[in-house]
């Protein structure tokens, strides 16, 4: 009778305690938008904007690359990106109804005072009222975003970018 008991009490204690050691809960991590990329996201529009980043092959000009995914059921065009400082001169961007556009293919060209590395404050108009606020990263024409600033234009293959893709000689014994 008093191994009964035992046993008993041990399944209960088991059962009580089994969800609080499990880690059950609300807000789990893998439910989270996780996007590890460099660029930044921002989904409050009818047009979201993600992976944004300026592709800069030298200081004061770079690209946009973003993706536009248009999340109504009427097209809407990108018609403006403005910044403090900053211009890009482009013609209307026009994301379908429930389509998507990549910025990299667009040629979304960006002149202002900027260097890798920075971090610009933009804002993207759209064609329905909506402006989309982006803080979005300066990031070198290299590796992942090699040939994606094409703001230098023709001849850019002969020009000396500033920024070099080369990685420096690791000297020290590490």
């Amino acid at each position: 009778m008093l191994l009964r008991r035992k046993i008993a009490l041990a399944v209960c204690a088991t059962a009580i305690t089994a969800p609080v050691l499990s880690s059950c809960g609300f807000n789990y991590a893998t439910d989270q938008p996780y996007d590890p990329a460099a660029g930044t996201n921002n989904r409050d529009a009818r047009v979201d904007v993600l992976a944004a980043v300026v592709v800069a092959g030298q200081d004061d000009r770079g690209t946009l690359v973003a993706g536009l995914a248009n999340n109504d059921d009427e097209p809407i065009s990108l018609t403006s990106v403005v910044g403090e400082g900053l211009t890009a001169e482009f013609d209307p961007i026009e994301v379908p109804a429930s389509g998507y556009v990549n910025l990299a293919d667009e040629e979304v060209h960006v002149e202002g005072s900027f260097a890798a590395g920075d971090v610009l404050k933009l804002s993207l108009d759209l064609d329905n009222g909506e402006s989309v606020a982006l803080e979005v990263p300066v990031v070198t024409n290299c590796d992942e975003f090699a040939g994606f600033d094409t703001s230098t234009g023709e001849g850019a293959e002969s020009e000396d970018p500033a920024y070099s893709c080369e990685y420096a000689e690791h000297e020290g014994g590490h």
